[in-house]
């Protein structure tokens, strides 16, 4: 891992009418728009969306990571992450992000040890870590 402070950098670009073009160094691009919520079409990825994925993205490299290093076997993760976006005190924010996870391990998994690297994950993922809304997580263990 290189040191810190690391520098993630992200572009964006539009005309007056479509989508928004999000561009990174190396990466393919990504046509984005408002959501359907905001009147922007279906099918085409938000920066909402975008954000709920960045969630859940981060909460299972983090499980990958911790997982590894504790030497915990497991065979797949799926995480859903719901982001609640509200306007308290007419001020618009994610005030909370539902996160379930669901792990499948195969027999002999203790599952106390899986639940407790599944929370332990929720905290150290440097995006919910980053955020001010609170996150609220579910866990679903299945043996295999």
């Amino acid at each position: 891992m290189q040191g810190y402070p690391h520098l993630y950098v992200a572009s964006a670009s539009a005309g007056n009418e479509g989508n928004v073009v999000v561009t990174g160094d190396g990466l393919p691009d990504l046509d984005t728009a408002s959501p359907p919520q905001f009147d922007g079409p279906l099918g085409v990825w938000s920066p909402e969306t975008l954000f709920s994925a960045a969630v859940a993205d981060c909460f299972i490299l983090t499980f990958r990571a911790i997982a590894r290093a504790s030497k915990f076997e497991w065979t797949s993760l799926e995480c859903r992450a719901e982001g609640v976006l509200e306007r308290p005190e007419k001020t618009t924010f994610f005030t909370t992000f539902n996160v379930h996870a669901v792990l499948h391990a195969p027999s002999g998994t203790k599952v106390e040890l899986a639940e407790r690297l599944l929370e332990k994950a929720e905290v150290l993922c440097l995006i919910t870590a980053s955020l001010k809304s609170e996150v609220v997580l579910t866990t679903e263990i299945l043996i295999d």
